[in-house]
């Protein structure tokens, strides 16, 4: 065999060993925030803390109405903290919802080693949390981007009134295959996040928002998950919508509106 191909051969291997290792550090971006920071918004909120373990705890931020209709469980992409996406909380609040955000593990003021199965484990245990005081039919359960996955899982194990998924991706690996395509990514891959797995144990309707020029996450994803069950979910395309930007589309606020004024 030529010795250039032992040399690709070599390259890969060393390449696949690397991104087992430092996978995180691509896939999560977070914002780490001291523990007494103090938030500060001018509606109405408090701020949660969830002990799932010792040594674990997860930050959350809990935004409230007079009479709440329900309650929306927020659950933002890989990036920042709460700090910053819990400016997206007007966008439900304004029409009568209690709304709550969590960071992941690592994020913000949450703590603990991240896995996916305990990632996973920590927003049942919140949902657990809120459903004693919220009535299921009252819950509904919002991903964005990354947090799409945790969304959809959750929806699959339990009965939210709806399940409503912004940017999502039809399976986590395959958005990744796309930026490492030579690499063995399915047995690399420590988060594999299977939204369409769980899309297909979903019992309530959902409602997918994806931008139609989403360059992260391209649209036939979300036409992917629309497939698994046509009758019970919706797909909203927001023409010219990014991954980033679909708040501001006035399309993206009409829909959400129609959504939750039932």
């Amino acid at each position: 065999m030529p010795a250039f191909i032992w040399y690709i051969i070599g390259s890969i291997a060393l390449l696949t060993i690397v991104v087992y290792f430092v996978q995180e550090k691509f896939i999560f971006k977070p914002e780490k925030l001291h523990r007494d920071f103090e938030f500060k918004y001018d509606v109405p909120f408090r701020e949660l803390f969830f002990d799932i373990s010792p040594g674990v705890s997860i930050n959350g931020l809990h935004f409230s109405r007079p009479e709440p209709k329900g309650l929306i469980l927020y659950f933002h992409g890989n990036t920042r903290s709460i700090k910053g996406w819990a400016r997206y909380a007007k966008d439900f609040y304004r029409y009568d919802y209690d709304v709550v955000l969590i960071d992941y593990r690592g994020f913000g003021k949450s703590t603990g080693k991240r896995t996916e199965k305990n990632m996973l484990a920590d927003v049942q245990f919140v949902y657990d949390e809120l459903a004693r005081k919220y009535p299921e039919d009252h819950l509904i359960v919002y991903g964005r981007s990354m947090g799409s996955g945790f969304a959809a899982k959750l929806a699959s194990e339990n009965n939210p009134r709806y399940l409503i998924l912004d940017a999502p991706y039809y399976s986590f690996r395959k958005v990744v295959e796309r930026f490492l395509p030579l690499l063995p990514i399915r047995f690399v891959l420590r988060f594999h996040l299977r939204t369409d797995k769980w899309m297909k144990l979903v019992k309530c309707h959902t409602y997918i928002i994806h931008g139609t020029r989403d360059l992260l996450i391209p649209l036939r994803h979300s036409e992917r998950l629309q497939q698994i069950d046509p009758n019970k979910i919706t797909l909203i395309r927001i023409k010219g919508g990014g991954h980033n930007n679909l708040p501001s589309f006035s399309e993206y606020h009409n829909f959400i509106r129609d959504i939750l004024k039932y």
